[in-house]
């Protein structure tokens, strides 16, 4: 070979060895980087024309390239902005789900209360009269507690039945009996023979069984709702740590200052960055499953003979039937009563010859039905109840499913079925490194994100705290059991806000059967009685006549 030719080629080689790896002799243009650049709304004056050098770049690779330091620093925050918006968007059907169907179920809830409260009213008015009106804070205080424990007040739902049943006893031994004056001592006392006589029949027994199930199910299930909400939104609002950033602007951007802004990710890359970043969401799935199923259970209960629309909507009709009940037996309960409380006062001569009142109304109608509109905006519970249990079903799986739903989206993504012409974190081509597990010990290996699996994201445990103790919830809320009360009460006690039966042995119907009160001895009928007997104002018999002859007619 020539001399001279030696002189030419030698340096020639010396210059192309001295170039950057991969750089083409030639600067490329960056005028398609430039137009993508403009259209994420960022200034074109951060942009070169043409390829630059890239030693200063500190994520992407340090190669020939489009992007300056102030574009790498802006794309890493719009890759970070990017994220955030993809976890939110890709959670969106989570959160409104639990969002529309809380406020859908507390609608319900509480127009149910309302209309149950109304209804009751209004046939006490057109059926008792005056009578009722006289004694109506008897009723409004038992729907005013039933709506304080549905919205979280400390009420213990047995022990407030129970209240009733003695101050609606008190009210009525009194309006049957008006001959007498009975002092608050004496009334306690008549309030001591519930149990033993049981003046309503078996309505007291059934309907606690039926409203505690029924209130129990009902509240701890919007509970489960608002506890299901509030971790769906917070969740869903991410917060990346700078590891996390750096592998998303490495997956979204560095393609843009490779000179590649239409070359999308490769998918198993995809996924390894967002099981890194998304790896304590993963740890939460476990405890969200949980909850899901215990919200499907409690969802049972609702549907099931403890419905609390069948058992609030012919309240009126069964507490109507416990009144009736009473006035039946109204001279047997007298007797009784008498003979363990002592023999009562007579009362003032003008209250002891009163009559009924002119305007008692019995115009009293049985339960139709048909007659009642559906609540809550033209739904029923059924209704309500089928819907949200599919929408539960589809939420199963969310967090972990997050990385998968992300890199479906061909926004981010180039598909699982173009594997060689993607981005793989350096150049356009195949992604090698195997797919990460889920969760955070499994990302001890992550290729691409760099994640401290010492220090679990105190935020997360909390999320996972909060569902752990609301799954405990709507578990005894299945069996009946109303936690509040559980943990406060003498366990041995078995006192609380459960019903305290079992599945095989709790009404499946709302049967309501009369009890005949305990009979009176003969042989001392005539001397024990007979003063009680005479005693009875036209007022008792007028009330007892009447009821029976009307239910009569209605059977």
């Amino acid at each position: 070979m020539p001399s001279w030719i030696g002189a030419v080629i030698l340096p020639l080689l010396g210059l192309l060895l001295s170039l950057p790896a991969g750089a083409d002799v030639k600067a490329r243009s960056c005028g398609e980087v430039r137009q993508a650049y403009g259209a994420k709304g960022f200034s074109l004056a951060d942009i070169p024309y043409q390829e630059i050098a890239g030693e200063h770049l500190r994520i992407c690779p340090q190669e020939y390239t489009c992007c300056t330091t102030e574009m790498e620093d802006k794309l890493s925050q719009q890759s970070k902005l990017e994220f955030e918006n993809l976890v939110e968007e890709t959670s969106h059907f989570v959160r409104t789900t639990f969002v529309s169907r809380h406020k859908k179920f507390d609608e319900f809830f509480r127009e149910l209360l309302e209309n149950a409260e109304k209804s009751l009213n209004d046939m006490f008015v057109r059926t008792y009269g005056m009578l009722y009106m006289q004694n109506s804070e008897v009723f409004q205080d038992l729907f005013a507690e039933l709506k304080r424990y549905y919205t979280g007040g400390n009420v213990n739902l047995e022990e407030m039945l129970n209240d009733f049943w003695a101050r609606l006893l008190e009210r009525m031994f009194q309006l049957i009996n008006p001959q007498y004056h009975f002092s608050e001592d004496y009334l306690e006392c008549v309030s001591k023979y519930t149990d033993q006589l049981k003046p309503f029949g078996d309505v007291p027994r059934k309907l606690k069984i039926q409203v505690t199930r029924a209130f129990i199910a009902a509240r701890t299930f919007v509970q489960g709702l608002t506890v299901g909400r509030e971790v769906a939104n917070r969740v869903s609002k991410v917060s990346p740590t700078p590891g996390c950033i750096r592998a998303l602007m490495k997956m979204l951007y560095c393609p843009y200052c490779r000179g590649l802004p239409t070359v999308r990710s490769c998918n198993n890359y995809c996924l390894n960055v967002m099981k890194g970043c998304l790896a304590n969401q993963a740890d939460l799935d476990t405890e969200w499953n949980l909850f899901i199923d215990a919200m499907l259970l409690v969802a049972e209960r609702l549907e099931g003979p403890f419905n609390i629309e069948s058992v609030m909507d012919p309240i009126d009709v069964k507490i109507s039937e416990a009144i009736m009940n009473m006035q039946e037996n109204s001279m047997q309960v007298s007797a009784k009563v008498f003979q363990g409380c002592g023999q009562p006062k007579p009362a003032p001569a003008l209250r002891s010859a009163r009559s009924a009142p002119e305007n008692f109304n019995t115009r009293f109608r049985p339960y139709n039905p048909e007659e009642r509109p559906t609540t809550a905006a033209g739904t029923s519970l059924d209704r309500l109840v089928t819907d949200i249990k599919e929408k539960l079903k589809l939420s199963k799986k969310v967090w972990s499913a997050l990385p998968y739903t992300i890199c479906k989206d061909e926004s981010v993504t180039a598909g699982t079925s173009n594997e060689e012409e993607c981005w793989n974190g350096h150049s356009k081509a195949r992604y090698l490194p195997e797919i990460m597990n889920d969760g955070l010990t499994n990302q001890i290996n992550n290729p691409e994100v760099d994640v401290d699996i010492t220090r679990p994201d105190t935020f997360i445990r909390q999320q996972i705290m909060a569902l752990r103790v609301m799954t405990n919830k709507l578990k005894n809320a299945y069996n009946g059991n109303d936690v509040n009360f559980q943990d406060t009460s003498d366990e041995s006690s078995g006192s609380g806000s459960g019903s305290g039966c079992m599945d095989d042995v709790c009404p499946t119907e709302f049967e309501f059967v009369t009890t005949e009160a305990p009979p009176v001895d003969p042989d001392r009928r005539e001397v024990d009685s007979s003063a009680a007997q005479r005693g009875h104002s036209l007022l008792s018999w007028c009330l007892t006549g009447i009821v029976l002859a009307l239910q009569r007619l209605s059977r």
